[in-house]
């Protein structure tokens, strides 16, 4: 039995567990059989738990670990990963960072004990970069993680490694964190779903930024079902987030159980002409944005003015790296990769008027945004300007011809909406001519989660490549950089 049961969605694995027609134990059996298999093609799961996880099992079963039991986003024993950013008591967690190569935390981070509460079974670390800091997701500890569509190309990062076991049915539900779009690149490059909720849907917890809305917690999977189910278990209040706050009266399960199509929709493929994109991409995100009028939506090309929100992206993202690296940077800047070091000292050589601009800046683009959502319900972007490229690269070598000035410019079009304070999903839509996933971003108002994945539900059923997944790893070759 356990050689099908990687096929289910977690919507279905949950059902046959609370209706007992399998049990917890048969799933981690199921998962480990299936990282076993793929695991040498694709390291998405450096760290496995397996020990821990059945403990956990058996506890579920004998009735001592359900208290949570009939709440929104009970997962009776489901086996998730949880990104290696993030602590889980007993197991090494290295956050990609040979400092940390042989760190074994005593206490869980307090997203991984709502998660274990909540009936989901922690069975694997997934890989990323040091420190979640990368469009590509490898480090000195594990090495590289590949791309199952072709395994000559990265993943994304910096949940590359939860997309991949996602992707690939080694787990159902994957944990991540996206500051500038590492829950959305890797979903556009690996062709599963991957949402940024809006910060405080899901507690940061032992973060330093805890006051910071720039980097969030959030859930990846293979269908939209199975992604609001693992936002119901992670949102709702956390005293050691101050940020959080109460999870929805009706859950996100229900809603897209319900789904209502937004009425009208924007679309656009470079924010009115400020960002690059591949000529092949720009085309397909084009044409399948269309789609939405298969549902009776109205589309039409617009965007908010986004205004400087690069050079504010920057600036904010360098502040936070201080807050978080400058101690690390002293005691230890010969075991930091390079992009951190530059990020950081960015940081700690930017003004503190610098900085008061960059915040006058967002503040003024969350409002643009709120006026743009008077007329909009959905803005609808590519989610990615190139398709995946060399896992052995740091960014992809250019975009739209143009090479980049540094690795996070390849991840623009993500970090923008990261500004906004809006929740962004990624979502398939299609295949470059050399078989790379290709995706959008879809964006909703602010703590507007609930219609944005009705949204989302409805743009899969109408694609349907869901259908597609889970995938066994193929081999391939690099394909020549686009126009």
């Amino acid at each position: 039995m356990s050689s099908e049961l990687w096929k289910m969605t977690a919507v279905e694995a949950v059902s046959r567990l609370k209706k007992r027609e399998i049990s917890p134990l048969d799933l981690i059996d199921a998962s480990a059989t299936r990282i076993a298999q793929v695991e040498p093609s694709v390291n998405a799961l450096p760290t496995l738990c397996l020990d821990r996880a059945r403990a956990h099992a058996k506890r579920l079963m004998t009735g001592e670990a359900n208290e949570a039991e009939g709440e929104a986003g009970w997962l009776a024993g489901l086996p998730v990963s949880i990104k290696d950013l993030t602590d889980v008591a007993g197991v090494r967690t290295t956050y990609g960072s040979p400092l940390f190569a042989n760190h074994v935390p005593t206490r869980s981070h307090p997203l991984v004990e709502r998660i274990e509460r909540k009936g989901g079974i922690v069975v694997a670390k997934s890989n990323t970069p040091e420190f979640g800091a990368g469009g590509s997701t490898f480090n000195e500890v594990f090495g590289r993680t590949r791309n199952p569509w072709n395994t000559s190309l990265t993943c994304g990062g910096s949940t590359g490694g939860g997309a991949v076991s996602v992707a690939t049915g080694e787990v159902w539900l994957a944990h991540g964190s996206d500051h500038g779009g590492s829950l959305r690149r890797p979903g556009t490059y690996c062709s599963v779903v991957g949402l940024r909720p809006s910060p405080g849907r899901v507690t940061r917890g032992t973060s330093n930024n805890l006051w910071s809305p720039q980097s969030v917690q959030g859930p990846m999977a293979r269908t939209v079902a199975d992604l609001a189910l693992f936002l119901d278990t992670m949102a709702g209040f956390c005293p050691e987030d101050a940020m959080t706050f109460d999870a929805p009266a009706r859950s996100f399960s229900a809603a897209v159980a319900s789904p209502v199509a937004p009425r009208r929709v924007a679309f656009t493929a470079d924010f009115n002409a400020k960002f690059e994109l591949d000529s092949e991409i720009r085309e397909i995100c084009t044409r399948m944005a269309r789609r939405f009028e298969e549902m009776g939506c109205i589309v039409e090309e617009a965007s908010p003015d986004f205004g400087p929100v690069d050079e504010v992206f920057m600036a904010l993202r360098s502040q936070q790296f201080v807050v978080d690296r400058e101690l690390q940077l002293q005691a230890h800047r010969d075991k930091i990769k390079p992009d951190i070091i530059w990020n950081t000292e960015i940081g700690l050589k930017q003004t503190a008027s610098r900085l008061a601009w960059a915040e006058r800046e967002r503040a003024a683009l969350y409002r643009r945004m709120v006026e743009f959502f008077r007329t909009y319900d959905l803005l609808v972007t590519p989610g990615a300007p190139t398709a995946a490229f060399d896992v052995n690269l740091r960014a992809p070598a250019t975009i739209a011809g143009k090479k980049l000035e540094n690795y996070m410019a390849g991840s623009t079009l993500n970090s923008a909406i990261t500004v906004t304070g809006s929740p962004a999903i990624a979502v398939p839509c299609g295949f470059d001519s050399h078989g790379r996933p290709v995706g959008l971003q879809l964006v909703g108002k602010p703590r507007g989660e609930a219609a944005l994945l009705q949204a989302a539900s409805l743009y899969e059923s109408v694609v349907g490549l869901h259908k597609l997944l889970p995938i066994d790893p193929k081999p391939g070759t690099v394909p020549p950089s686009s126009p």
